[in-house]
């Protein structure tokens, strides 16, 4: 079964400084039909002005990804780590017994965009940990090409949870497959573009939960940049 997510039917708010979009209830936004999928919580889509940000703010027990899409994202945490992310970068951040951090558009005249995803954690109260990596756009053409997994495999980042993701670039035309094991689920989350999932149409912003399917095959049907989520 696919159940897609259109754009338009996702939470919104814009705080002039902030537009995000929420796949998943989140803040004020609230929709009981869409508390997160698996362990899949939070998907939000923040465009964030020059020069804003999100202070100094606490998180426990949380596995936290950012994949910014363009612009510059600076990042700081009470663990010492800090940086400044751009387009390419990955950012996993285990939350666990407690992190404080904040984040801020790293540019005095350009727009920041990012996907901040949460996934919760197998196990609570974890040493907080954090890491990120750059994955350049050649890595994902055409390909699913794996950022986050449990183990870390092929140059992934770890996090604490039996999910993997993947990033893919996609020409028009092009296709990439991804086999689902028995018992597990998948979510895509079409990032820029359009693609067809086993013949389901899918745009920009556009998210579909995935059960009972035991394969899917990914068709740009214009250029496009998509997330592919395997879930337990």
């Amino acid at each position: 079964m696919i159940r897609i997510r259109k754009s338009n039917d996702r939470g919104h708010a814009n705080h002039g400084w902030l537009d995000t979009h929420y796949s998943f209830s989140f803040s004020t936004y609230h929709d009981p039909e869409h508390m997160g999928f698996r362990s899949l919580r939070v998907i939000n889509e923040d465009r964030v002005e020059a020069g804003m940000g999100f202070g100094s703010h606490p998180h426990n027990d949380m596995e936290i990804v950012t994949y910014v899409v363009s612009g510059k994202l600076a990042h700081k945490d009470s663990g010492g780590n800090t940086g400044t992310l751009e387009r390419g970068w990955i950012q996993a951040m285990s939350a666990g017994s407690g992190i404080v951090h904040s984040e801020f558009n790293g540019s005095k005249s350009d727009e920041v965009h990012l996907l901040q995803i949460w996934i919760m954690p197998a196990e609570r109260g974890v040493t907080p940990r954090y890491a990120d990596a750059f994955i350049s756009d050649d890595e994902k053409r055409d390909r699913l090409r794996l950022l986050v997994s449990p183990d870390g495999a092929n140059g992934s980042l770890p996090i604490h949870q039996d999910a993997r993701i993947f990033a893919s670039l996609l020409g028009e035309g092009s296709e990439v497959t991804h086999e689902i094991a028995d018992g597990r689920h998948a979510w895509v989350q079409v990032v820029s573009g359009a693609v067809d999932v086993n013949g389901e149409s899918m745009n920009a912003g556009d998210g579909a939960a995935i059960s009972d399917v035991k394969a899917l095959a990914i068709r740009a049907a214009a250029p496009a940049e998509l997330l592919l989520f395997d879930l337990n």
